[in-house]
């Protein structure tokens, strides 16, 4: 499959659906309440996402779409959280609607020892009121002309109704633009007139009316579904065995997953609408929009968390990255939000830092010998002026871009970034490694970042290099050939 992923930034896509907020709210849980037999949490760490249609729209918007979202928020701070991480992606929020008789969907997730174990939501699930969905039609088809495709997020919050379902599609066809819809509830004759319907599995057993058993069991069930409702094409998600895209008067197309551990499957249903969407507004066909959107979900299922693909994280599973390193190479900001995931899915991060200026066998030692003390080797490579100005003038003799790949070529390297040399003790406190490592060059009390390492509970270690070796040594060597050996220089 080839796919060329810059069309994605020139597509225009209309989102309509519930927007909510999915928090979450990390800890550990090492002792039993004296008070109830249930787990008590001590919490470390809080985040706020978008939700539903939130989750959905910020899918598009980290692969470059360009984004209208229409939908229904609280007036209070859930709804300006929303607002205010909508409008951070650059999205267009004019027909985002405040009701002041409704709070913001709030969904709250206890992540305790690395397990998802509690969740408790604050909704209003009853219909909205008639005036402000005329006022979400009255958005809507304003962009309908404009779009190139339309997403419906229905997550059962009182927005996504018949009559609202009528008048959308009733928009879409008089203007020719595509209209997917990720279903809820029992009711998918709602939908009559959508293009495409993206329901999984057990939503999908619940609207037909049928157990879902095996391949005949779920191709009847599908089945079922487009003579029901007249939508020809539905595709089924079915977690770990992957997607099955049902067609009228087609064979149905299944694709299986990728390998992976999966650690959350929550928003995995909002990156394949997102996903298949876009692949579908970029001009591919469906079966590889489907394949798309298929890689992607692969993708998130791996994080804890709602959360979104990237444009290098696609390619890379799709082996679209002509440089296999690629994907290591990190800015700090990206090293950042990556690193979060990685410790809420309880990796221990192994950091260690320097010039790299020659790659020699003890910087080898150091990286394999660091690899050991965890699950992910960063190495934070100092810039061209940190280096000149730490080993003085002619250095580096290797550039930092290069630096870079040849670091993220070893199998014992995860991330590469690089850095200024001032920035150390900053990068260090984001990152916050479970160990910092050094070579034995190097005494505990000369390592810049010791004391912050310390303070949130990680450590130094000193990793020995038995090698008489350095990358000064190499140079100093190299120079003094071509003096005492002009006419071979």
């Amino acid at each position: 499959m080839t796919i060329d992923m810059k069309k994605f930034t020139e597509c225009r896509i209309l989102v309509v659906g519930d927007l909510m907020v999915d928090a979450y709210l990390w800890g550990d849980a090492e002792r039993i309440s004296p008070e109830a037999p249930v787990q008590i949490v001590s919490v470390s760490s809080e985040e706020q996402t978008l939700g539903g249609a939130g989750n959905v729209i910020s899918n598009l918007a980290a692969l470059g779409a360009k984004v209208s979202a229409v939908g229904v928020i609280g007036c209070g701070p859930d709804g300006q959280l929303v607002l205010k991480q909508l409008n951070a992606l650059g999205v267009d929020t004019a027909g985002v609607i405040q009701d002041q008789q409704r709070p913001t969907t709030r969904k709250t997730r206890i992540i305790a020892n690395h397990q998802h174990v509690l969740r408790f939501d604050r909704e209003v699930k009853t219909e909205i009121n008639r005036q402000i969905i005329n006022q979400i039609l009255h958005s809507a088809e304003k962009k309908i002309a404009d779009t190139d495709l339309i997403l419906v997020s229905d997550y059962g919050k009182g927005l996504i109704s018949k009559a609202l379902m009528k008048k959308l599609n009733s928009a879409a066809q008089k203007h020719g633009k595509l209209l997917i819809v990720d279903p809820q509830g029992l009711d998918y004759e709602k939908y009559a007139g959508a293009s495409f319907i993206t329901p999984n599995q057990r939503e999908t057993a619940l609207a037909a009316g049928i157990e879902i058993v095996d391949d005949q069991t779920l191709a009847e069930a599908a089945r079922r579904l487009i003579e029901k409702t007249g939508i020809d094409k539905i595709l089924v998600t079915c977690g770990k065995d992957g997607m099955v895209y049902f067609e009228r008067n087609a064979r149905p197309y299944r694709i299986g997953t990728k390998a992976r551990q999966v650690f959350d499957v929550s928003g995995a249903g909002d990156t394949v609408l997102a996903v298949l969407g876009l692949g579908m507004a970029a001009g591919y066909s469906i079966r590889e929009a489907v394949a798309l959107a298929n890689t992607a979900a692969g993708i998130v299922v791996g994080k804890v968390g709602t959360a979104t693909v990237s444009n290098t994280e696609l390619a890379d599973s799709l082996n679209l990255i002509p440089d296999p390193t690629l994907h290591k190479q990190k800015t700090v900001a990206e090293l950042s939000a990556l690193v979060q995931t990685l410790q809420k899915n309880g990796k221990r991060i192994v950091l260690t830092n320097g010039c790299f200026d020659l790659l020699h066998v003890g910087h080898i030692m150091l990286l394999s010998a660091s690899k050991q003390l965890g699950d992910i080797l960063v190495v934070a490579i100092d810039d061209d002026a940190s280096v000149k100005k730490l080993k003085g003038p002619g250095r580096p003799v290797i550039k930092a871009a290069e630096r870079l790949r040849i670091i993220s070529a070893l199998d014992s390297v995860d991330y590469v970034v690089v850095f200024s040399s001032h920035q150390l003790n900053d990068l260090i406190e984001t990152l916050r490694p479970a160990v910092l490592t050094k070579g034995s060059n190097y005494g505990t009390d000369m390592v810049i970042g010791r004391e912050i390492v310390e303070r949130f509970g990680g450590r130094v270690e000193i990793i020995p290099v038995t090698e008489d070796i350095s990358s000064s040594r190499i140079i100093n060597t190299i120079r003094d050939n071509r003096i005492d050996n002009p006419q071979k220089a």
